[in-house]
């Protein structure tokens, strides 16, 4: 017994001390207010009082402060992903660790009813409007790039839902599954965030064209360029993973004359079709259409139509291809958006309108049912 106290001492006096230099450390540098890397903001020291003492709320909040603000959180986070993977461990939060230094957020099964709904939609607005509907289902890398999932992870079948749903709606459907497949050796999502890349939005957009009756650019008539290479997505940010190299982004169509018009206030403010300023935040992909907003008008420049587009954010870095096609192109975004999308759509003069979803949004965002209104 002797002998088994004594070899367990070192063990605890290491302990006490790590425990130690961490509170030392702790107490010595300041507290950061947000997590880049897991794109988030982090917990503050809670106000002590004797109400949230003895209700147990100080003691859950003070955890959590010590667990966000603990010393050199992320490189603890990186060391405890690497041992994991070493461990075998495949994946982590929802997201597979994959071949090719590539994350993949899983794709779960939806609830029938959230599938029905947005069918309902989908038809109601084609119904309401009387302008010729097209709905374009993006699926997820989980689905195009299954050959580089671990052995055995389990993610719903995309390609079975996407068929069901189109041969629900009574509307224009655009094969863009088939078109991502044809391409799915190529760089068409990104390595660690949800989206589509350009080029892979290049294709989407070319499916897109064929079923609204136009005729797509060519691949050869778009210069790429680089405008970062060090972007870290949203699946990188969820994973805990530290391991994977960045991604970068491209443009593939100039901003040219196109003038957007963002409406985050009811007077609306003209910004630029790409934000470079976003390039410097976390957020990198924000710089295609300057991110998220209720609604967009954008003025291309050249002559044609009129477009209305309801979307989720996959549409942003998709939607320049379509500028030579049509002279304005509306934006609806209905996470945001809370009027009437039918009257919208009745009282705007549109030649087609364009449901873009990402799938795994179509059959999870609760807004998707405004279309129908």
């Amino acid at each position: 017994m002797k002998k088994q106290s004594r070899g367990v001492l070192p063990v605890i006096l290491c302990f006490a001390l790590f425990l130690g230099a961490g509170l030392l450390l702790h107490l010595a540098l300041p507290d950061h207010s947000r997590s880049e890397n897991e794109n988030r903001m982090l917990a503050f020291a809670p106000k002590f009082t004797l109400k949230t003492l003895f209700s147990g709320g100080f003691t859950e909040d003070f955890e959590d402060y010590i667990t966000d603000q603990f010393p050199f959180r992320d490189s603890w986070l990186d060391l405890k992903s690497r041992t994991e993977r070493l461990m075998g461990k495949t994946e982590n939060n929802g997201v597979f660790f994959c071949r090719e230094d590539t994350l993949i957020s899983r794709f779960r099964p939806p609830k029938a009813s959230a599938v029905e709904g947005g069918v309902r939609a989908v038809n109601a607005l084609a119904a309401n409007t009387g302008i010729p509907v097209c709905l374009a289902l993006i699926p997820s890398a989980a689905e195009i790039w299954s050959d580089r999932l671990p052995a055995n992870a389990d993610t719903a079948d995309q390609a079975a839902l996407i068929r069901s749903i189109y041969d629900a709606v009574d509307v224009k459907t655009a094969d863009i599954l088939s078109a991502l497949r044809e391409h799915a050796s190529e760089s068409v999502y990104y390595r660690t965030d949800h989206h589509w890349t350009t080029l892979g939005a290049y294709y989407g957009y070319a499916a897109t064209a064929a079923a609204l009756g136009l005729t797509p650019g060519n691949p050869e008539d778009y210069r790429p360029e680089t405008v970062s290479d060090s972007f870290y997505g949203t699946v990188y940010s969820s994973s805990g993973v530290r391991w994977v190299k960045p991604d970068s982004i491209q443009t593939f169509v100039p901003a040219g004359d196109a003038e957007l018009t963002r409406y985050d206030t009811s007077e609306g403010t003209v910004s630029p079709i790409y934000d470079v300023g976003k390039l410097e935040t976390k957020d990198k992909y924000s710089m295609f259409l300057g991110g998220n907003t209720s609604r967009l008008v954008i003025r291309t420049g050249h002559a044609g139509g009129k477009l209305l587009v309801i979307r989720d954010s996959y549409a942003d870095c998709e939607l320049p291809f379509f500028f030579e096609h049509y002279s304005e192109i509306h934006v609806l975004d209905l996470r945001y958006y809370r009027q009437s999308v039918s009257a919208y759509a009745s009282e705007g003069g549109f030649d087609a309108i364009l449901v873009s979803y990402s799938l795994a949004d179509f059959v999870t965002d609760t807004s998707v049912f405004l279309m129908g209104t």
